[in-house]
This record gives C-alpha cells, structure tokens and sequence, in this order.
C-alpha cells in the first residue's frame, strides 16, 4: 500500500530511476525500468532493462547483488512482472533471492496484470509499498502506460517554425529553418521512438527518409554503440496510393509500413515495405487517423513521433490524437505569404481554439524548444 517513505528510500529510488534513463534509446517497446538493491544501509546490486529480450532491472541487479540479496530490500520503478514472457516472472526472481521488502514507485498499468506482481510477492511474505517518486516513474513511459490503458500509442507531434509560426516559404522552401542543434535534437526523438509517421507529400516533396543518423545524434554517441540504436518503424500514411518504390526512402532497408485505404498491387516493394489498410476518414477522402493508431497499438508501438506537413500534423491535432507538442522556434521571421504551422479547417471561431499548457521551454543551439500538451 502507499505510505510514507524515508529520505533515503527517496534517495534510492531516485538511483534506480537514473538507472532507467540509461536505457532511455535502447528499451522501447519495453518499458524503461530501473532497479537498487539495499542491505544494512548499502547498495549491493542495482541494474537497468537494456531492451527487449534481454534481462530485466531485477535480475541485473540480483545477479549483481549475489548473496547478498538475502534480506535486501529492492527499489524498482515498476512493479515487477508475475508472467512469463521472453524472460522469467521477476516477481519470483525476487522472492528466489530471499529479499524481505520491496519498494515499487508504480503499479503495472496493464489492468490484466496490475497488482498480480505484488500480490504474489506479499503471499510469499514478502512486504511491498509502492507510490515512491510515482511521477518521476510515469514520465519514464508515457508510451507504455498509454498502449496499455487506451489501447494505442503516446502521440508527440513535433513541429519546427519561425517566430512568426511559419514552417516554409510559399515556394514550399524549408531548409533550413531551425538550426543544427535543434535538428540533433529531433533526431534523439526518432531514436528513443518506436515509430515515426508522416504523410506522403512529406516523402515525395521533401525527401524525407525519416531515419535516425548516428551522425547526428549529438552526446548520444558518447552513450551508446551505434549497434544499440535501432532504427524506428517508419509510417507513412498513403491514403492515395501515390508512392512509388523508386522514392529516397525505400533506398534505405529499414522496416516500413504503408497505410492505405485500399491496397493497389501496382508496384513490386522491397521485402522491408508492409503494407496496410484501414477504413477511410467520414468525408471518403483520407485515412481515418484513430484507426492508424489503434492498427500500430496492435502491433506493440508504444510511442510514436509525428514529422509531416501542416495538413497532417492539423488533421492529428483536430481530432484530438497527439498527446505532446515539440515546436523548434527559430529567430526568423518569414512574412505574411509563407506557409503556417499546421492546417486545421474546422477551427472557425476562437471558442474552438486547441488550448495548450507549456511544460518546459529551453534553449536548443539558438532556437526555442517548447513543449506542450493539449488540454
């Protein structure tokens, strides 16, 4: 049950958040979970889940701990599995182990399995708290907590413009806006996402790839192997049917997903492009965006970056399906006659306005970095 906990049980689990940060590229579309170990007042093992299929926060840390796991008390960011998966239930890693207490900052969101890893600990005799940095804990993993609670993935739309909220000139010129520290920067949200989504005319006019380049990556690469950053699944929404194989971003083999309306077998992909369908938006014309999203949620895509143009990216917002806005605002002013931010037609009156609340601002290079989310 939640209690209050002491300055060092906040002190400890602070660590073990630190540790899941680690892993902050490299998990998905596992959740980031962190793990100490403590005994007479002593760290004796602490460990982080690396990614998916390799071992849990737990038994890194008992396997550090050894021995000395006997009567620890274990810190974990989240509740510890009771199921068999690729590895063995960590609940019973723990109670194998002999540890007398476990401190947990937050349940498993998963309704069919919340509670059951702390339930079978205490039925070993094992005491269990949990609710200790529980928002430090959360922000970890908005992706996984929203796959497993609304059944589709966390939505960040990112968007990038001059002071004057314009993404390129009439021309449909845009490079480039912002500066190079700001497009390091979104190559890090390519990199800790399970999927990127844009839109055709994104592929076709502006050559877009949607790949994530170690080349960029900035202080990541001091962090990592480049083997440990995998290549998000790029999205591309097609309702269409208007790409051809022959485009930049088939050049590069990395999985893509085609979404369409209706499948057309007008061209011969490479053996990396799947292709989908799903039902048209009400006016016939488009892709209906909730089923994109319910379709990639199906598939185990937890987080999802958006980079597409202005009708797309006002298309998502419209319908209430971006749960994070990341806007790059860069010292430009481009006029009255270039292109806006996003494309939101329904939106006639000021009553009808998205209202935003900011939840950070900070400095990228010489560009603002503002990030929000939808009320």
């Amino acid at each position: 049950m939640a209690e209050q906990f002491s300055f060092a049980d906040h002190q400890y689990m602070a660590r073990a958040i630190k540790l899941a940060r680690k892993a902050w590229y490299t998990t998905s579309p596992n959740p980031r979970v962190g793990c100490v170990l403590v005994n007479n007042n002593t760290i004796v093992g602490e460990g982080y889940h690396v990614k998916a299929g390799s071992g849990h926060a737990e038994v890194n840390a008992l396997a550090q701990a050894g021995k000395k796991a006997v009567g620890a008390t274990a810190y974990v960011t989240l509740e510890p599995c009771s199921h068999f998966g690729r590895t063995p239930p960590c609940a019973q890693g723990l109670i194998d182990a002999d540890v007398k207490h476990v401190i947990a900052a937050m349940v498993d969101p998963n309704p069919q399995v919340s509670g059951r890893g702390l339930q079978m600990l205490e039925q070993a005799n094992i005491s269990c708290q949990y609710g200790l940095l529980e928002a430090e804990a959360k922000a970890l993993n908005p992706g996984f907590i929203t796959l497993m609670t609304q059944q589709r993935p966390y939505v960040r739309c990112k968007l990038a413009a001059s002071l004057d909220g314009k993404t390129a000139m009439a021309s449909g010129e845009s490079q480039w806006i912002t500066g190079k520290a700001a497009r390091e920067d979104v190559q890090r949200l390519r990199a800790q996402s399970c999927a990127v989504i844009t839109g055709a005319d994104s592929v076709i006019y502006d050559q877009a790839r949607m790949t994530v380049r170690w080349s960029d990556l900035g202080d990541v690469q001091h962090a990592y192997h480049p083997d440990d950053i995998r290549q998000p699944l790029r999205v591309i929404i097609d309702s269409k049917n208007r790409l051809t194989p022959d485009m930049k971003i088939f050049a590069e083999p990395y999985p893509i997903l085609i979404i369409r309306t209706r499948v057309e077998s007008l061209h011969s992909w490479p053996h990396f492009v799947e292709q989908a369908t799903v039902s048209p938006s009400q006016d016939g014309e488009y892709a209906d965006l909730a089923s994109v999203l319910t379709l990639l949620g199906q598939k185990g895509v937890n987080d999802v970056l958006l980079e597409s143009g202005c009708r797309l990216a006002g298309a998502f917002i419209e319908q209430n399906l971006v749960d994070e806005l990341i806007i790059y605002q860069a010292p430009k002013l481009l006029g009255a006659d270039a292109r806006s931010l996003v494309n939101m037609p329904s939106i006639t009156e000021l009553a009808q306005a998205k209202n935003l609340t900011f939840t950070s601002s900070t400095m990228v290079g010489n560009d603002i970095k503002l990030t929000a989310t939808l009320d």
